[in-house]
């Protein structure tokens, strides 16, 4: 056995013999309003805690070189934060070069400040702190996955968000089920553990796919159900895994009305396009939704999605979540819109700072992280994660907002692009094509559109438009000029020109592709084209 197979062997283990104080104590709702109003009182001592021992205390922290050559001490940082704010301090800092790009913390480009370079990995904004983990990784949906420690502390900072959320929309006590991939420190693990912190036991536990379709070696299928293993003996009936591929979304409607028949109501915690997904499902065998809520992140709820789900009588309430922090933002129940979430200043304080949208000449008000939590899976100081949107301060007279929780972010997109002979698909732009403007003309919902940017094998960049064959459509090319119409306004009549003698843009007819972990992306890149989609698969999954 590796030397790298046998610490994670031994965090695992560390990671079991821990359970059951985990589960020795629940949360009570005055429990859980406290614990959040108490870290907000402190976030800016968690931050400086953070930089005097996460940063400064790890002597191979990439922050250190950065707050050097901005000629930032602890004691600096102190009085900034005590005289300005967190936040205002934070812009300081990154007008000042200490930030991560979102390529830098994925360790796809070096990270270069003044001139030099300052070496790092992913792995080296791992919370050094944590010796108790399951090992995870992130989605992979904008490139390959990098690997995250989740702890049980971690687990258990996210349950008093939840446990507030979950009462602010009349959702806490209603049966609970899960439809995530499985993998040990997974959404679908943390929702599962997270949530029975605070007697919230998950009924189901359904996942997509095959162990092989999902990437799951053998090792994490051990990990996964030895947790589970452990939990059931401490006395908690945590559900077994039970494969439900995604064209069987109806068995998960099927559960959700009988629950509602048995309970009044319940809760589904899933992706966005799964939902959609259950919800096109139920109504394509006659069943009512009505009483369902549908929550989760990791894809975009867009309006098209949202209302989608809607049309089964189902609810949508939001979640803002990354693998790299764990919880972020909490659906308002109040929202101003479908992705409308309140910002969890006491996990994270967040910034905006412009970055230039290629080839248009325009700005976007990027998101950049902070973490305040010791138990953060990773340590970000002003990281960039591909997002932007509306960042504001907003009074919507939720539960949320009494316990001080009064930013919200909304509108939530990456920055992600598809480029082709020198043009730049904006991705809202596309998106709106692709669930909205297609959909309506030529029917079928929004999980039928699918935008594939490949390569060729002689390096042409070519944009495959995947449609379903449950679509039935009589002439592809109404398909590519009602494309070229909805983006006129995007695009020039000379770079559609160079497009169509390029033949860049391409009619697939074949079932869009979702990632490993069941998430569906409308706007999706690959390497090569003229490959399988079996090869393709694969490629996600690297």
């Amino acid at each position: 056995m590796t030397a790298s197979r046998m610490g994670k062997l031994r965090t695992y283990a560390r990671f079991l013999r821990g359970l059951p104080g985990y589960f020795s104590t629940r949360i009570t709702l005055d429990d859980a309003r406290a614990i959040i109003q108490k870290r907000l009182e402190h976030r800016e001592d968690n931050f400086l805690e953070l930089i005097a021992n996460r940063v400064l205390g790890n002597p191979s922290s990439p922050y250190i070189p950065m707050l050097k050559m901005a000629g930032c001490e602890l004691g600096d940082l102190r009085n900034m934060v005590r005289q300005k704010g967190l936040e205002a301090t934070l812009l300081a800092l990154r007008e000042a070069g200490v930030y991560l790009t979102f390529d830098e913390l994925k360790g796809r480009q070096p990270i270069v400040r003044n001139g030099q370079v300052i070496d790092s990995e992913p792995r080296d904004f791992n919370n050094p702190f944590l010796s108790a983990f399951l090992e995870g990784q992130t989605g992979g949906s904008s490139g390959a996955p990098t690997t995250v420690p989740v702890s049980h502390h971690n687990l258990l900072d996210d349950a008093p968000g939840l446990m507030v959320y979950r009462d602010a929309h009349g959702i806490l006590d209603v049966p609970l089920g899960i439809w995530r991939l499985i993998l040990p420190a997974s959404d679908g693990m943390s929702v599962l553990l997270s949530s029975t912190y605070f007697d919230s036991v998950a009924e189901k536990w359904f996942w997509q796919g095959t162990t092989r379709s999902a990437g799951l070696s053998l090792w994490w299928r051990l990990e996964t159900y030895g947790v589970i293993l452990i939990v059931r003996l401490l006395g908690v009936p945590a559900p077994w895994p039970q494969n439900v591929p995604l064209d069987q979304a109806v068995t998960v409607a099927r559960w959700a009305v009988g629950a509602v028949r048995a309970h009044g109501a319940c809760l589904v915690s899933t992706y966005p396009s799964m939902a959609l997904r259950v919800s096109v499902a139920a109504q394509e065998h006659g069943l009512d939704l009505t009483g369902v809520t549908f929550t989760g992140g990791g894809d975009p709820p867009t309006e098209a999605r949202v209302r989608g789900i809607q049309q089964s009588g189902a609810k949508w309430v939001p979640q803002y979540a990354m693998a790299e922090i764990g919880v972020a933002g909490l659906g308002c129940a109040q929202p101003a819109d479908g992705n409308d979430n309140h910002l969890l200043k006491d996990v994270v304080a967040v910034i905006q700072h412009p970055r230039p949208l290629p080839g248009s000449g325009a700005n976007v008000d990027m998101f950049y992280f902070t973490t305040l939590l010791p138990s953060a899976p990773k340590v970000l100081l002003n990281a960039d994660v591909d997002d932007f949107g509306v960042l504001e301060e907003r009074h919507c007279g939720c539960p949320l907002e009494a316990l001080g929780l009064t930013t919200h972010v909304r509108h939530i997109r990456s920055l992600s692009k598809l480029k082709a002979e020198g043009m730049t698909i904006e991705g809202s732009s596309m998106v709106h094509v692709l669930e909205e403007v297609l959909p309506a003309r030529f029917g079928g919902t929004p999980l039928d559109y699918q935008l594939v940017e490949e390569q060729d094998n002689q390096g042409f960049t070519r944009l495959n438009l995947r449609i379903s064959p449950a679509v039935k459509i009589d002439d592809e090319n109404a398909v590519l000029e009602a494309m070229r119409q909805a983006l006129s306004g995007t695009w020039t009549q000379a770079d559609m020109a160079v497009w169509a003698q390029a033949q860049t843009l391409r009619v697939q007819r074949a079932q869009p592709i979702p990632t490993a972990s069941g998430k569906f992306l409308p706007l999706v890149r690959h390497k090569v084209t003229e490959t399988s989609v079996t090869d393709r698969e694969e490629e996600d999954r690297e």
